[in-house]
């Protein structure tokens, strides 16, 4: 018994102790994640036994092979709720102050100023601003990089922005601010808070920029090149023969063709290896301008604008130690993926990349979207043509409310129109086009923007639709005279057509003016035809652009021709958000060039569809018989399908420099009805007045 009682105690007292030496020295490799906070990056998990654990390596030193250099930390606590106050952007919106330059600065900051200024998130106080940008210059000595800003306060609310490698950064006091960086190391690089830009050429266009070159640029299906970036610039063109290996010094060599490229010169291949040092970063956009899939080797550096892009669908993250895999990857990858990632890989470089305007655009979007929270761009609207720039969330968020993404939606728009009449200056109420319009089968509602200076009719013609007559403006609009044959006559302008009016219900708008003349057929059809292109301009007079050698500038004219290029907004459909896009993408200066030349008008909405949906308008019959009774001068009337005035021809080339490029798509395509003007019985089709009066 006693036996057995000090077996008790000792077996008591030896719990005792274990206890009191399991709370102590704690054995169990407990990972404690903490709290991660929105916007702050992810880290490696706390361990509770990390004393314990002093002889092996920390999570940090696995994950380079060799040893990497210092960096200088960069406020690794700043995340977006910390460092950003949102509430003062809540009021107005984001509004953006750029610091002025001091002293000479070199081309490329100051493109990058032009393109903050000219943005429609820039003011010019910094007591309204909720963001301030710094722009520091790659000329800047060393001695200089610590400017004098009243409004720093620590950095908060600031964004330092620098496209070119620049020595103040290394050095400048950070604080609380953003850094806007071209190539930005992975360890320095802080998601959700920092942007990532892209590495561009001295040479970068301001605006417009060069267009993708996937056509020019474009191996058979069957043939996968791989073109390799080589240190001095350039590329060197290979085949994909797998007892050969571009990159490593342990692999055969390539007996197949071998192309060097000089450095100005893209890449003609299918694939585009890319090594990941930061020097090679530059290459990126190469390969995206040429429709050459990159393949990056173990990248250091952080994609540009990888918060948003998703470069899964148009790029390939490859490790550098296994060349053989990769390249067997390669060859083995389908055509219809190849064709994928290159499309797309042209879509964001045109839509991102391919100037500095759209690069500093595209950072002041993302930090709108911060700011938005709910209320900012979907992936697919980043993702997906024409892109997040030119799908303004303003407008919506949803998809289905652009004209866009119908088809990846598998959706069609709402099978109503509204008719949008504007009365000019000396125009009188359009009593016979009211009763045309308003007898067509999917007519809505009729709206009629007075412009006149005479005061609208107390009485309007009883209609099955709704008609509201809404103001146009008078006090802002300008009359100029315009000269042409044996007479003088009086124009105003008609801008304000495209203003965001409340009270268009549709997604479709049938744009007239008072001296329009259309039947009702006629706008029946047009109808039907724009459900299945809502992207596009339907219309039904069209002009066509061209290159003038001996004047050396674009010119555009009416004459009646096999091709065209636009079509005339006095009678067109097309969708309402692009009266969004007109009054607040457009750069001012465009909207007051249309204003100086009626003509204009019609020119800049065409120049403005073109560019977002680089494809021409839809022309669609319109009858002979209405021309008869068009006045001389009317914007759109059949007497000015002869050659326009030369002030309305030189707009045209102010337009393409302004957009930085010519926007505009001709065509020859012409849709009519089944059976229209065979010869058959009028009883067999259904649109039988667009063939006779």
């Amino acid at each position: 018994m006693q036996s057995w009682r000090r077996k008790s105690l000792w077996l008591a007292l030896s719990a005792s102790w274990l206890l009191i030496l399991l709370r102590v020295f704690p054995v169990l490799r407990l990972a404690e994640p903490a709290r991660r906070q929105a916007g702050a990056p992810q880290g490696w998990p706390r361990w509770l036994d990390a004393e314990l654990l002093q002889s092996f390596s920390q999570p940090g030193e696995l994950l380079e092979d060799g040893p990497q250099p210092p960096q200088a930390p960069r406020g690794g606590s700043c995340y977006r709720g910390a460092c950003f106050d949102a509430s003062r952007c809540r009021g107005g919106g984001l509004k953006v102050f750029v610091y002025p330059a001091v002293g000479p600065i070199s081309e490329t900051p100051r493109k990058v100023l032009t393109s903050i200024e000219g943005s429609r998130y820039h003011t010019a106080s910094a007591a309204e601003a909720c963001l301030l940008i710094l722009v520091l210059s790659p000329d800047t000595p060393a001695g200089e990089c610590h400017p004098e800003l009243p409004q720093w306060d620590g950095g908060k609310n600031h964004l330092v922005l620098s496209l070119h490698p620049a020595p103040c950064l290394r050095i400048f006091q950070l604080g609380q601010a953003m850094v806007a960086e071209a190539s930005p190391t992975m360890d320095t690089f802080r998601p959700g808070f920092d942007v990532a830009l892209p590495l561009l050429p001295e040479a970068h266009p301001l605006r417009g920029g060069a267009l993708g070159q996937l056509q020019q640029h474009s191996p058979l299906p069957g043939v996968a090149l791989i073109a390799m970036a080589e240190e001095r610039g350039g590329w060197r063109t290979v085949g994909t023969n797998f007892s050969a290996c571009p990159w490593d010094g342990r692999c055969e060599q390539d007996h197949g063709p071998k192309q060097t490229h000089p450095r100005a010169t893209l890449p003609n291949a299918t694939f585009c290896l890319i090594p990941g040092r930061n020097p090679d970063a530059l290459h990126f956009l190469q390969a995206l301008q040429a429709g050459c899939i990159p393949v990056l080797l173990s990248p250091r550096w952080e994609l540009p604008f990888s918060e948003v892009i998703d470069w899964t669908k148009a790029a390939v993250v490859a490790d550098e130690r296994l060349p053989l895999q990769v390249l067997a990857a390669l060859q083995e990858m389908p055509l219809t993926r190849v064709l994928a990632l290159r499309q797309q890989a042209q879509f964001l470089w045109d839509a991102y990349f391919s100037s500095v305007e759209k690069v500093i655009h595209t950072t002041l979007e993302i930090i709108q979207d911060r700011v938005s929270g709910a209320s900012a761009h979907p992936s697919l609207l980043w993702n997906s043509p024409p892109g997040a720039l030119l799908a303004l969330s303003t407008f919506s968020t949803s998809p289905s409310d652009f004209p866009f993404y119908h088809l990846q939606q598998g959706s069609r728009p709402l099978g109503r129109f509204s008719a949008l009449i504007w009365v000019g200056a000396l125009g009188q109420p359009p009593l016979k086009l009211i009763q045309a319009v308003a007898g067509a089968q999917h007519c809505a509602q009729i709206l009629v923007l007075w412009s006149s200076k005479k005061p609208p009719p107390p009485r309007w013609p009883e209609t099955a639709v709704p008609l509201t007559v809404l103001d146009g403006h008078r006090k802002r609009t300008r009359f100029c005279v315009m000269r042409e044959g044996r007479g003088t006559t009086l124009l105003s302008q008609a801008s304000d057509r495209f203003l965001p009016y409340s009270a268009i219900s549709t997604d479709a708008i049938l744009s007239l003016d008072a001296h329009s003349s259309l039947s009702t057929s006629e706008v029946d059809f047009a109808f039907m035809v724009w459900q299945s292109f809502p992207e596009r301009m339907v219309g039904f007079l069209t002009w066509s652009h061209f290159w003038d050698e001996t004047q050396g500038g674009w010119g555009y004219t009416g004459e009646r021709a096999n091709e065209f290029s636009m079509v005339l907004t006095s009678a067109a459909f097309y969708h309402r958000y692009y009266h969004t896009l007109f009054t607040h993408s457009l750069p001012k200066a465009l909207r007051t060039l249309a204003d100086e030349s009626p003509p204009c008008v019609d020119v800049l909405m065409n120049f403005l569809v073109a560019a977002v949906t680089k494809l021409p308008p839809i022309k669609v019959p319109y009858g002979p018989w209405h021309q008869e009774a068009k006045p001389p001068l009317v914007p759109g009337s059949p007497r000015l399908r002869s050659e326009p005035r030369p002030a309305a021809q030189d707009c045209i080339n102010q337009m393409a420099a302004g957009f930085g490029h010519m926007p505009l798509v001709s065509s020859r395509l012409r849709l009519d009805p089944v059976l229209f003007k065979d010869p058959v019985s009028v009883l067999r089709k259904k649109y039988r007045s667009l063939e006779k009066p």
